[in-house]
């Protein structure tokens, strides 16, 4: 499995922007497709982003288009989460995740937590109305 750890996460007002990052480590980290996914108190844990082994093509939340900006670096094997024009309703853990397995392709429909192996600890947003 892929090793996570978050951060970057904090208090925001509204309308402002964070840059979350998860490092990886112990297995290669070019070989996965990766994701984003947030959970708020109370409710499911929901899909965000997504983002292609070579960083190619990208997948966004309706909730989050135009908003958020998955990236990756596979030479610092770290994946990114540009948020931008924060809401209250983005507050929640968001958590990174690699594909279960190495190889397996990242596609518009790669949105369920299932179709991920392994997930870091989280990191918290809270936006401030």
């Amino acid at each position: 499995q892929v090793q996570l750890v978050e951060s970057g996460g904090g208090l925001v007002q509204a309308g402002g922007s964070l840059k979350l990052s998860c490092a990886a480590s112990g297995r290669t980290f070019s070989n996965y497709g990766m994701g984003w996914f947030r959970q708020a108190p109370g409710k499911d844990r929901e899909f965000v982003a997504a983002i292609t082994r070579s960083g190619g093509s990208t997948y966004y939340a309706d909730s989050v288009k135009g908003r958020f900006t998955i990236s990756r670096d596979n030479a610092k094997n770290t994946v990114y989460l540009q948020m931008n024009s924060l809401k209250p309703e983005d507050t929640a853990d968001y958590y990174c995740a690699a594909r279960s397995a190495p190889y397996l392709g990242v596609t518009v429909t790669t949105t369920s937590p299932q179709d991920f192996g392994s997930w870091g600890q989280g990191t918290q947003v809270t936006v401030s109305s």
